[in-house]
């Protein structure tokens, strides 16, 4: 046994966060500490590694016994430190000879990838948190406490933290929403709910069943208590036989009861996330032709080609700082492109998460960035007050005037999540939407984004959140290339272990997405070239007759757009609704307008099935 928690009870403001827990910690376990945001999970590692007292109970580490701990915001670091003086601190306390410290400190640097001269204040969130895995790493310690080991790093690093902890020989204690790197890493999960630490033995699925069951007994139970207290409250309240001598004990009793009703910690409720209508977009939501951006004199997309239609799900995926945020920001017209062009669908609402919050107001209060100045938001065509709104995303009354500056990083996420969520949108971009977010949020989260109606463009780096989601990637490869893959991540993972290095998915080709029929877990074809498998069938030749009409079809849909905003715009002048030829112009034009719009939409699906016929 490394260490051990024996009835520790700890308190934040009037709000238990431990309840008379026990926990014990033994060699060569990998234990995943789960539970809600607010939760105490990062309070349980600071008791555990000493930097904080319980109320009650004790705390017990084995003696001479080695603690490395990675903290969950990897935003304190800062400053002029090189990264070798940052990682040395995790030797302070390392009771190791003097002469395998710098033997120490170059294995880690080493093995973890790290430039010992780097200077920690100009590293991206992936690096500083690697560094900071080093300075836990650095004393070989025996117990390893992790807080959000994979927040802010991408799939690669992910995977590559995988394995590392695999091959750790002492005990691993770490908090993680992500329920991939559960799985692959847990021997046990340990869960922190209202107080109380529940072991369940096996991975994060082996939790999830138990849990469901745990769950249905004690609603069961809460029933029938509940059922018991209502019985004898009816009895009290008849008087006469409740005040005979021979009743005082069953009196007793439901003082009893009463008691344990309100003692009793009932689980927060489940966030509510609201679909808000919107009008259909049009087929066309972006077609980027040849799109180049540059940016500080590099080119991050270099030659990019698409068309993402309406109704696509498409994820992208890619190291960090490859230039996933910066295609996103350029199909919707925040950055310029430095070549090529891309071409924006009509009645377009979009409603855009950024991974960096910039929109939040942080001075102002939590009501007011989600309603302004207003107190009613309007969800599904029916108005709600801004309050009740806020408490289905789990915001506490006195919290509604709280400023969004003072909300932990989860609150800021289910804060930016309300506002999202209270626009009508056809069209969801979300830039990172994940972190912080506990896993039972995420997987509210998942089934929002999963019955949106609308085109989604996802960048995310939670393996599963992606495989729930989307049907397509955008895979960035480096050097500016961006490329086509129909499936999930799964899909592509199983793809490149079965391909090797050499396996990749060939360019995005016009029509990615929603314009083709689904595939499985290969690449798509490059233009009009694919490359076909072995049991791959035969393409059908288009004849002279199709390839004329799907050569036109751009011209003529180019066409029909103009002659529908000719009409747009007479509209939005009101002249025809004061013409002296009184409605009938005005409904004229109405209908010309709906012909167009069918007509356009036609167009386009059309086009979608020439093309698909060359697939």
């Amino acid at each position: 046994m490394l260490l051990r928690l024996d009835k520790v009870s700890l308190t934040y403001g009037s709000r238990p966060l431990l309840d008379q827990a026990s926990l014990q910690l033994d060699e060569g376990e990998r234990v995943a500490l789960v539970g809600r945001n607010g939760e105490g999970k990062s309070s349980l590692l600071q008791l555990l590694r000493g930097a904080a007292e319980p109320d009650h109970g004790t705390v017990w580490v084995r003696p001479a016994a080695r603690v490395g701990y990675l903290v969950q915001d990897v935003t304190a670091m800062g400053g002029d430190e090189a990264v070798a003086a940052l990682v040395a601190g995790g030797l302070a306390s390392d009771a190791g000879e003097d002469w395998e410290r710098p033997q120490r400190l170059a294995s880690v640097l080493s093995r973890l990838q790290l430039d010992a001269h780097a200077l920690v204040s100009q590293l991206s969130g992936g690096l500083r948190r690697r560094a900071l895995l080093a300075r836990a790493l650095v004393s070989a310690p025996d117990v390893l406490l992790l807080d959000e080991p994979t927040n802010h790093l991408d799939i690669d690093t992910i995977e590559w933290l995988e394995r590392l902890l695999l091959d750790y020989r002492g005990a691993l204690l770490f908090v993680s929403h992500d329920r991939v790197f559960i799985n692959r890493l847990a021997t046990r999960i340990l869960e922190l709910d209202r107080g109380a630490l529940t072991a369940t033995a096996g991975n994060y699925d082996d939790y999830v069943a138990a849990k469901d069951r745990q769950l249905q007994i004690e609603r069961e139970q809460a029933a029938l208590f509940d059922k018991k207290l209502a019985q004898e409250e009816a009895w009290i309240r008849r008087g006469v036989q409740a005040r005979r001598t021979r009743n005082e004990g069953r009196v007793r009793a439901l003082q009893a009861l009463r008691a344990e009703r309100r003692a009793r910690r009932e689980r927060t409720g489940r966030i509510e996330l609201p679909q808000a209508s919107a009008t259909q977009s049009a087929a066309l939501v972006f077609e980027a032709e040849h799109l180049s951006v540059t940016l500080g004199g590099r080119e991050i997309v270099r030659d990019f080609s698409a068309r993402i239609m309406r109704g696509d799900r498409i994820g992208l995926v890619g190291p960090n700082g490859i230039g996933k945020t910066t295609l996103i920001r350029a199909l919707l017209g925040e950055l310029p492109a430095s070549g090529g062009q891309v071409r924006t669908g009509s009645r377009l609402q979009i409603a855009y998460y950024d991974q960096q919050r910039e929109q939040l107001a942080l001075d102002e209060s939590v009501m007011r960035n989600v309603a302004g100045r207003h107190d009613q938001v309007n969800i599904g065509g029916h108005n709600r007050h801004v309050a009740g709104y806020l408490r289905d995303f789990l915001f506490r009354p006195e919290q509604l005037n709280t400023p969004a500056r003072a909300l932990s990083g989860g609150e800021r996420n289910r804060l930016l999540l309300a506002r999202l969520f209270a626009q009508p949108a056809n069209l969801l971009v979300m830039d990172e939407p994940t972190n912080d977010l506990d896993i039972d949020t995420l997987e509210l989260l998942e089934e929002y984004v999963g019955d949106f109606p609308g085109t989604l463009l996802l960048v995310s780096h939670d393996r599963a959140f992606l495989d729930h989601v989307v049907t397509s990637l955008l895979v960035f490869e480096g050097d500016g290339v961006v490329r086509d893959f129909v499936g999930g991540h799964a899909d592509w993972n199983e793809y490149r272990q079965r391909h090797g290095p050499a396996g990749h998915p060939q360019p995005a080709r016009p029509g990615a997405g929603g314009s083709r029929p689904p595939a499985p877990s290969a690449p798509s074809d490059a233009g009009a070239a694919p490359a076909h498998s072995a049991n791959a069938s035969p393409r059908r030749r288009l004849s002279y007759k199709e390839q004329r009409e799907l050569a036109a079809l751009p011209a003529r849909l180019q066409q029909l757009e103009a002659d529908k905003q000719g009409i747009d715009a007479e509209l939005a002048q009101g002249a025809l609704y004061r013409g002296g030829d009184g409605q009938d112009a005005l409904h004229a034009r109405l209908r010309q307008l709906a012909a167009l719009m069918t007509e356009i939409e036609a167009g386009y699906a059309r086009w979608a099935e020439l093309e698909a016929l060359l697939a």
